[in-house]
């Protein structure tokens, strides 16, 4: 089941940026780690310029090609599924992580291929 296409999907990159940075907050994440913390609101700032970078209807300066962008996700999405273990993340942390990794998978596995135009 692929649906989601590449406007989807920038309409889901901006939101997800921002809670990358705002929920380690609001969770009371870096308890286990500090790093828990820090590396969540990192990667949302990554998101954020990533983003802003790439070549969709809501990128500014469209100079990252969606394919790149979309392999960065991928590889984003192995680093928070193993994080946890490299990093002794406990409780929410571990947790946090392993959902978002599990989100990102899916939203990738999810990506509608675009035909050739």
């Amino acid at each position: 089941m692929r649906f989601i296409t590449k406007r989807i999907h920038a309409f889901l990159d901006y939101p997800v940026a921002v809670a990358l940075i705002a929920l380690p907050f609001l969770l009371g994440l870096g308890e286990s780690n500090p790093l828990a913390l820090q590396l969540s609101v990192a990667t949302g700032i990554a998101a954020f310029v990533l983003t802003l970078l790439t070549d969709h209807h809501l990128g500014a300066f469209q100079v990252v090609s969606y394919k790149i962008h979309l392999i960065v996700d991928f590889l984003v999405a192995i680093v928070f599924i193993v994080a946890p273990f490299v990093f002794s993340f406990e409780g929410i942390d571990a947790y946090y992580y392993w959902a978002n990794g599990a989100a990102v998978l899916s939203v990738v596995g999810m990506h509608k291929p675009e035909l050739a135009a």
